[in-house]
């Protein structure tokens, strides 16, 4: 911790400042080589709801980390309540009144909510006398708190927004007073969003403190009191939200002006490139996951798919790109139908001129221990500019993989470290210039910015729109509903295996679309 950075904070807690409920003095953490945080210094005041955002390792998840007894810190202090205390591991954390709702909840999902809740707090030998409290305690919170959840429920039964309720009832139940939240509505609905901010809202008013980590800063805006900015490990600002607007944060995490909004040319519509029919695709349990669903897609539009996660888009999206079997249907590339009663393979529906990003870049659009250039073709590795008689042409495929680094911004610019070596967002690069640059037809994109910073979102979303300007068609697949509004012509609404609504981009709103994610019949605005 630098001197100065000491000095202004002991200056301030005898100017008359309240104390801070959360105080990071000089916190510094490394892993080998890597300093992940330098000189983290943070205040975070009582009863407030502060939010913290930064790109993919600007250390924000470390911080909290640290804050919870994840980690412990090389150096620097921790102060609770004006207090300096050693938090150890996750029970100290608990027992200093920190609790932590992760971005993929810790439930065991055929325990019941209460069960859930004692999980790792039982008092005694005996549940009986601990599950008995629990629910007497938990009817108390859920009433304080709007937090309204059957206690006997299996967490298989619940949806995903009261799953993460569970979580901030555990927390609550172990006697949290501080709250640290990890991308809470990254698998909820605009309603359910809507529900959680009230619930937070509520927390507030009760005197609870709110950590908020996302990346999505109109939630920022909505919800915040204060925003810290974190890039490069380092603290850079904090402001009042008041103060400060989407576009600003944006170029505090990045160090330059991005655009939020990616102008799109007006829509030229040509032939169809593909058509779905009937569509019904089962998981290997031989449970419908695509029930019955028809769409097109024609030259020169993007068709976004909006809907909770788990509603069938995954597996429509994995069927057309050939990866999974249906059930029954009809699939039509370039007027060309396809055997859906078998595996189509990705090989050939790169003869159709066809590209596929799916949605986990780590299982099925990378090898994680590859080099880069290695990466880069692959199923392209049996091509003429490729391969010789033998072998890979390496010092070709090299040059190529170097000149698409340099026109895809991807960092660092070296063909020969792992896939494993990059960033989140490098590593979506490293798909996307593949997947584009064979200029297919037809491009499926699964959760094109999953996982993704503000900076590498931006440049995505050009690369996408530019294919649609170009004559291309895109399928998008996204849970992001703003990504859906930004990029996609015409949006269809998946629930529950099947299209419940379409809409023009242009002609609806994210209240709308929520709707329909949720099931609820919503007729159209004449």
């Amino acid at each position: 911790m630098s001197l100065n950075s000491a000095n202004e904070l002991d200056q301030s807690e005898n100017s008359g400042q309240e104390v801070p409920i959360i105080e990071l003095i000089g916190i510094n953490k490394s892993f080998g080589a890597v300093q992940a945080n330098r000189d983290i210094c943070l205040r975070v005041a009582k009863g407030s709801i502060h939010g913290i955002v930064g790109e993919n390792g600007a250390g924000k998840s470390t911080m909290m980390s640290i804050l919870y007894g994840f980690y412990r810190a090389d150096s620097g202090i921790i102060k609770i309540n004006g207090q300096q205390v050693d938090i150890t591991d996750s029970r100290a954390a608990i027992a200093a009144g920190i609790g932590m709702v992760h971005q993929h909840f810790m439930l065991v999902e055929n325990f019941t909510v209460t069960e859930n809740v004692i999980l790792g707090a039982e008092e005694g030998p005996w549940l009986g006398a601990s599950l008995k409290k629990a629910r007497k305690v938990l009817a108390e919170i859920a009433r304080e708190y709007e937090l309204d959840v059957d206690p006997d429920a299996l967490i298989s039964d619940l949806s995903v927004g009261f799953q993460q309720r569970v979580e901030i009832l555990k927390a609550l139940y172990r006697g949290a007073d501080i709250l640290i939240l990890d991308e809470p509505t990254g698998v909820l609905t605009p309603s359910e969003a809507d529900h959680l901010f009230r619930i937070f809202e509520q927390l507030k008013s009760q005197g609870k403190t709110i950590i908020l980590i996302t990346h999505k800063l109109r939630e920022i805006m909505a919800i915040t009191d204060t925003v810290s900015v974190m890039r490069q490990g380092a603290m850079t600002a904090e402001v009042k939200t008041v103060d400060t607007s989407p576009a600003q944060l944006a170029e505090l995490m990045v160090g330059r002006a991005v655009l939020l909004d990616i102008e799109k040319a007006p829509i030229n519509l040509g032939d169809v490139v593909l058509r779905v029919e009937n569509l019904t695709v089962h998981d290997s349990k031989k449970v419908p996951r695509v029930k019955d669903v028809s769409l097109e897609v024609r030259q020169g539009e993007i068709v976004g798919i909006a809907g909770v996660a788990g509603n069938g888009q995954s597996e429509l999206l994995e069927t057309i790109a050939g990866i999974k079997k249906a059930r029954k249907g009809i699939i039509e590339i370039s007027g060309k139908r396809l055997n859906v009663a078998k595996l189509i393979g990705s090989q050939k529906l790169r003869d159709l001129k066809v590209s596929h990003v799916p949605e986990d870049r780590h299982k099925k659009g990378l090898v994680m221990e590859f080099q880069e250039w290695e990466n880069t073709i692959l199923g392209f590795q049996n091509s003429p500019e490729n391969s010789g008689v033998a072998m890979i042409k390496q010092g070709d495929v090299q040059a190529r993989a170097g000149a698409q680094m340099e026109r895809f911004d991807i960092r660092p610019n070296d063909t020969r470290l792992k896939a494993s070596s990059f960033s989140g967002g490098n590593q979506q690069k490293i798909v996307l210039a593949r997947e584009i640059e064979c200029e297919p037809d037809l491009l499926l994109v699964g959760q094109p910015t999953r996982g993704v910073d503000i900076g590498a979102i931006e440049f995505i979303h050009k690369q996408i729109i530019a294919m649609r300007d170009a004559g291309k068609s895109v399928l998008l697949v996204s849970v992001e509903l703003e990504e859906v509004l930004s990029l996609a012509d015409r949006i269809l609404v998946m629930f529950d295996g099947r299209i419940v609504g379409e809409r023009k981009a242009d002609e609806t709103d994210e209240k709308e679309l929520g709707l329909l994610m949720a099931g609820m019949e919503v007729v159209p605005n004449e």
